[in-house]
């Protein structure tokens, strides 16, 4: 198994321009050390150093640029628009208070113990 290095940066890893990290923050700097600190931005950008990225660097960036979203339950949710009584609705929203569930938690158990009774009928 390789050895792995336990420096904060590796310049083998990240290129000629990656440095070591500031012993201390930007803001507590003088302008000497700043100045010091940022000297590698003080130069010309030079893209020749970079190439195209490999097939499994392309999947790790598309995989970080996708949003979160939502947590999967069961095969995934569908928005839908449904009417309610206001009475009932309002009923309903007191006991997903009183149980800590939101609304749309509160209908689909709901449906599952309406459906999982029917289907013992």
């Amino acid at each position: 198994m390789p050895k792995r290095s336990t420096a904060k940066h590796d310049s083998s890893r990240h290129g000629p321009r990656a440095s070591v990290q500031p012993k201390k923050p930007y803001w507590e700097m003088t302008t000497v050390e700043l100045a010091e600190a940022t000297r590698e931005f003080d130069a010309d950008f030079d893209d020749s150093q970079f190439k195209p990225l490999t097939p499994e660097q392309r999947a790790n960036w598309d995989a970080a640029r996708l949003k979160p979203g939502r947590p999967k339950n069961g095969r995934g949710v569908k928005v839908i628009s449904l009417s309610v009584e206001k009475g009932l609705l309002s009923r309903a929203d007191r006991l997903a208070k009183k149980l800590k569930i939101s609304r749309a938690k509160l209908v689909s158990r709901g449906l599952e113990i309406l459906l999982a009774q029917k289907a013992t009928q």
